[in-house]
């Protein structure tokens, strides 16, 4: 033990011996001296459309940071709305390159950017765009002086029409803005849309719009599908006979509509304590669930109001793990159905704040726009 005890003791007084102050003094400082300028654009007009996104919409070239010693510098291209308030308080990255000084940015990457600062499409928008110069977190980073462009994005999107329920045998009964459960689109046919449910004994009607009373769908004759555009009387409801779960299908090209019994089986279909979204495309990224709510009516129909998703991956998870049967994915943009254990995918066309909604019934989900 004795012999231990001097071995250790020895090894300090080398480490000490080797670390002397003139070898601390005699490091380099690193410290911001100079910092980058934008050589192009010094101004620019960006009139976006869809049918070139993934041409380039700009090549950003700047001028070297200095910070006193030959390191490695990250540039980072930074975007943000000119509102002359809190210009660059939480800009938007276009990109960034380590050691170059010259950025390629496609047309789709700086349209998602526009649209996320609050763009609106084929409307003339103004920015600010800059460069961030930085070696590490230790150190402050350096900016160039902003540049003013001028950017009109477009639509990443077609918005498609929705379908909500309401009625007596809902859990909305006839109000037209309470958080309506929306029928789930079809992936392949935008006017097929399917709700497997819990319904009481009364009445359903569809809406298109919240808060709107038409569009306003309903029953006509037989298994026909009556609608009231506007301006008209309001079409019979589709009756439900008696309390169950049903799938209900509506084919608005078609006009059609059906109202089958499901047989739903409560032990080889239970209810999950809870029910997420996860991903890099969530504000938790792949450590936190952006947990979902329900109903006591339709336990199995799980929703989150206004969030961001962005062109990253996500899946749906129950209990905040991913034991099976409550782990799904491999999803297609907007909507779709899920398979168990399916792997991440990308689910919207468009950054932005979402409403989602995902039925563990059937597996089928929508990410409806704000």
């Amino acid at each position: 033990m004795k012999n231990i005890t001097k071995s250790i003791l020895a090894l300090f007084a080398v480490m000490a011996f080797s670390c002397s102050s003139d070898d601390v003094e005699d490091r380099p400082v690193i410290s911001a001296i100079d910092g980058p300028a934008l050589v192009a654009p010094t101004s620019g007009s960006y009139v976006l459309n869809i049918e070139s996104a993934d041409n380039l919409a700009e090549r950003f070239v700047w001028t070297s940071a200095n910070f006193g010693q030959d390191v490695a510098i990250n540039y980072e291209i930074q975007l943000d709305a000119a509102d002359g308030v809190d210009e660059f308080a939480e800009p938007r990255s276009l990109g960034s390159v380590i050691g170059a000084n010259q950025l390629s940015v496609s047309v789709v990457t700086l349209n998602t950017a526009a649209i996320a600062l609050g763009g609106e499409a084929e409307l003339e928008g103004q920015y600010v765009v800059r460069v961030k110069a930085s070696v590490n977190a230790t150190f402050d980073a350096i900016y160039s002086e902003p540049v003013n462009i001028s950017i009109t994005p477009y639509q990443a999107f077609v918005p498609l029409q929705n379908l909500y329920i309401m009625g007596t045998a809902t859990e909305f009964g006839y109000a037209n803005n309470a958080g309506n459960t929306p029928m789930f689109r079809d992936v392949e046919d935008q006017n097929l849309f399917r709700l497997r449910a819990h319904f009481t004994a009364g009445e359903i009607k569809l809406l298109s719009t919240l808060g709107s009373w038409q569009p306003q769908y309903g029953a006509g004759d037989g298994n026909a599908l009556a609608v009231n555009p506007g301006g008209g009387s309001d079409p019979n409801p589709i009756v439900v006979s008696a309390d169950g779960y049903y799938d209900l299908e509506v084919n608005i090209a078609a006009m059609t509509y059906s109202l089958t019994p499901f047989a739903y089986d409560p032990v080889a279909m239970p209810t999950f304590a809870t029910v997420g979204i996860i991903g890099d495309a969530t504000p938790g990224g792949w450590t936190d669930d952006t947990n979902m709510t329900n109903t006591t009516l339709n336990p199995h129909i799980w929703k989150v109001n206004d969030i961001t998703i962005t062109l990253l991956k996500v899946k749906f998870r129950a209990n905040d793990s991913w034991d099976l049967p409550g782990n799904w994915g491999d999803g297609t943009p907007v909507s779709g159905e899920l398979t168990i254990n399916g792997p991440d995918f990308v689910g919207v066309a468009a950054e932005g704040n979402y409403d989602v909604w995902f039925n563990d019934l059937d597996r089928r989900y929508i990410f409806i726009p704000r």
